[in-house]
């Protein structure tokens, strides 16, 4: 009886899945149908179960029909499907996704392709012939970043096409909806249509529903440092006929508003193996709103992007998410989609503040400005006496390109040493190129000199050979027991999560262009994090004291200024998130400073965080928590405001709040801080008083008393 049963019940199955004629019906009704075979024996031979899961797979084979991917809570939705379109060979099927937020069109049908050296290009004429479905949890911790503990859920389909002709080449399409983004990328499998991989751009599309509001970093070429501003415009102010030339390179990330739908960044992650992306608005059409990848070429050749062998993944393809915009800096996603640490051994990683030389001018206890060993001794000194564990010591100790031997006016091992004895670390400057000689030599002899870590400076590319310098640094780096922080260069995409020695990253326009111009204000503090904050860490190099209001400012090298208040600079230390923070001013510029009490307290590394509130280019409110301790900044452009922040990201119990916030003649006089104590509790509202470019920094202390 019950074998009866069970045979009928695979003969529903079998007119069940004959009906549904899709893969992912055929696909559950084979799996039931061999479980049965192998328990019960249904069938007289597996053979048969064979067959019909064969016959399935054709009927599924011979449909492109959409698929669908949510994000666990449902707010984030991606579709994929192939729609015909007009190439030079007819009509034929294109690859296409769309993404909705709410219910409410994000991106409209983008497409999906590769175009491939000496072959055409892949992802038209194709059909959707198999999706898995899957989800998972990506538990982690980390050694050095915004949060210490990562726990996000998501979904993720794998998209297998094939084209209907020709060579039948394949294509997989990995994607995974996170509840505050999207990602996806390209994978291509070994197969005998495609000896080689030599991939010439990648053409995916990214076409918003809307005439979205960007924030976007105009540069000039592949060979940048992306220290510029983010030009607040529409998307269609990219189009050739939009009043900004289309040979703009877009670099990530890049902000979006679609007003009543969502904020949007998008950038990218997990570089390995591939090179940087950028978008330009190709339309020439002063009503196209969309934009299209394009990858740094090669050096060796300009044609081509990416070389190798197959299997090939490219990078992620990333699209945070949210209703506000300060979700997009709470989102672990970047992070996420990179590989797993490979630093077995992460005991001697240590995110700290350093003293610095170059900012001042390398100027001495005396006042005299020299690059020696001496005045740098004095540096160290200060590095101990507040409670630093770094110094950095700038450009010029090496003999002109090679980084194995001193030039003479600084002897780093007799530094390093002198350091040691006051409990400080030394980090060296190094030059890019020199380090792609030298590197295994000049690591293996800074281990011996007890160096702690590297700033790499100059890099300015991102083709695939430059990432891959990324990561060799990194690995041999971490071989030597060296952090590593990189300047004149490219965005982050998460390597720090794969090689946690990597602690920060320039790539934005920090506080040094106060030496020079006027390019740096409180306008663009405003902007980076919601911007270039959101791809990962940021070496700005905040905590200039010589404050100067919009009109006296002066750009210049020797006692250089700051414009904004001196409580917008404490404010920085917690606004902008690196592990590796530079205390930047001269050790004679916080001396008798009592505010200077915060850049003494505030941490580097962080537990947990949150954006309070905020709006690009015009001010943003962030807390974050080290252990038990609450810190607080704000920030505002050169609009003085009146902040209600409520504090509802405490913990239980009293805390006594240590405030750092602009005088009352700030505007007129930015040196000007006003430091107070006051008891608060979990559910209560602060009010912020910060004057034009302004500021104000708070320490949260738990309070014991009873």
């Amino acid at each position: 009886m019950l074998q009866r049963q069970l045979s009928s019940l695979c003969l529903h199955v079998f007119q069940t899945c004959w009906l549904a004629k899709n893969l992912d019906a055929s696909s559950l009704c084979c799996t039931l149908l061999e479980r049965l075979y192998s328990m019960h024996g249904c069938f007289r031979s597996k053979s048969l179960v064979w067959v019909f899961c064969g016959v399935f797979a054709q009927i599924a084979l011979g449909q492109s029909g959409p698929v669908s991917l949510s994000s666990p809570d449902q707010r984030l939705a991606m579709r994929f499907a192939t729609v015909e379109s007009k190439g030079a060979s007819g009509v034929d099927g294109k690859l296409v996704y769309s993404i909705t937020f709410r219910g409410k069109p994000l991106l409209d049908e983008s497409a999906l392709a590769l175009e491939l050296d000496e072959q055409p290009a892949l992802g038209s004429g194709v059909q959707i012939v198999e999706s898995t479905p899957g989800k998972g949890n990506d538990d982690y911790a980390l050694v050095a970043g915004k949060v210490s503990h990562v726990h996000d859920q998501y979904n993720s389909v794998l998209l297998r096409t094939v084209e209907g002709s020709g060579a039948k080449r394949s294509l997989l399409i990995e994607a995974r909806a996170y509840n505050d983004g999207i990602a996806f990328r390209y994978v291509l499998p070994e197969q005998d249509a495609i000896k080689k991989f030599r991939l010439k751009q990648e053409d995916t599309e990214f076409r918003i529903s809307t005439d979205a509001t960007t924030w976007a970093l105009a540069l000039p070429n592949y060979r940048s440092s992306y220290e510029s501003e983010y030009v607040k415009l529409p998307i269609t102010a990219f189009s050739n006929q939009g009043g900004v030339s289309s040979n703009f390179l877009i670099g990530m990330p890049l902000l979006m508003h679609s007003p009543g739908v969502a904020w949007m960044a998008l950038t990218e992650a997990d570089l390995e193996g591939n090179a940087g992306m950028y978008v330009t608005n190709p339309s020439g059409n002063w009503a196209g709103h969309w934009f299209t990848s394009k990858l740094s070429p090669r050096f060796d050749d300009p044609n081509l992007a990416v070389t190798g062998t197959l299997p090939h993944h490219t990078a992620w393809r990333v699209l945070l998410v949210g209703d506000e915009p300060g979700e997009l800096m709470e989102s672990n996603v970047i992070s996420d989609l990179n590989s797993p640490n490979r630093v077995q051994d992460t005991s001697w990683i240590h995110p700290g503040k350093a003293s610095w030389n170059w900012w001042a001018g390398d100027i001495g206890p005396d006042g005299t400005a020299a690059y020696t060993t001496k005045n740098m001794e004095y540096y160290v000194d200060f590095a101990a006496q507040s409670g630093f564990p770094y110094m950095l010591l700038d450009a010029g100790w090496a003999d002109g390109r090679d980084i194995t031997k001193l030039r003479g006016n600084v002897d780093v091992p007799e530094l390093v040493r002198y350091a040691a004895q006051k409990h400080v670390k030394v980090w060296i400057w190094l030059y890019s190129t020199s380090v792609m000689e030298q590197m295994k030599e000049a690591f293996s002899l800074y281990e011996k000199w007890g160096v702690a870590g590297v700033k790499i400076d100059f890099i300015n590319r991102d083709d695939q050979d430059g990432i891959k310098f990324y990561y060799d640094v990194a690995q041999e780096a971490a071989e030597h027991h060296l952090m590593v922080d990189f300047h004149g260069a490219s965005k982050p995409w998460g390597i720090e999560r794969t090689y946690p020695n990597v602690l920060s990253y320039e790539a934005v326009l920090g506080a040094e262009n106060s030496k020079v111009a006027r390019r740096d204000s409180p306008v663009d503090r405003s902007v980076f994090p919601f911007t270039r904050m959101v791809a990962g860490p940021l070496d700005y190099t905040p905590g200039g004291f010589n404050n100067a209001t919009e009109n006296e400012f002066v750009g210049r090298d020797k006692s250089p200024m700051i414009m904004g208040t001196r409580a917008q600079q404490l404010a920085l230390y917690v606004v902008f998130q690196t592990p590796f923070q530079m205390v930047s001013d001269s050790p004679q510029a916080y001396t008798d400073q009592p505010e200077f009490q915060f850049i003494h307290d505030v941490p580097a590394q962080w537990d947990a965080m949150h954006v309070v509130d905020g709006e690009p280019g015009e001010f943003v409110t962030i807390a974050r928590r080290q252990g038990n301790e609450w810190y607080l900044g704000s920030i505002t452009n050169w609009t003085p405001r009146e902040l209600h922040v409520p504090l509802d990201f405490l913990g239980t119990g009293r805390y006594i709040a240590e405030v750092y916030q602009d005088g009352a003649d700030a505007a007129t006089y930015p040196k000007h801080v006003t430091i107070s104590r006051q008891t608060v509790h979990k559910g209560e509202q602060l009010t912020l008083h910060l004057a034009s470019g302004g500021g104000c920094a708070i320490r949260f202390i738990p309070d014991n008393k009873k």
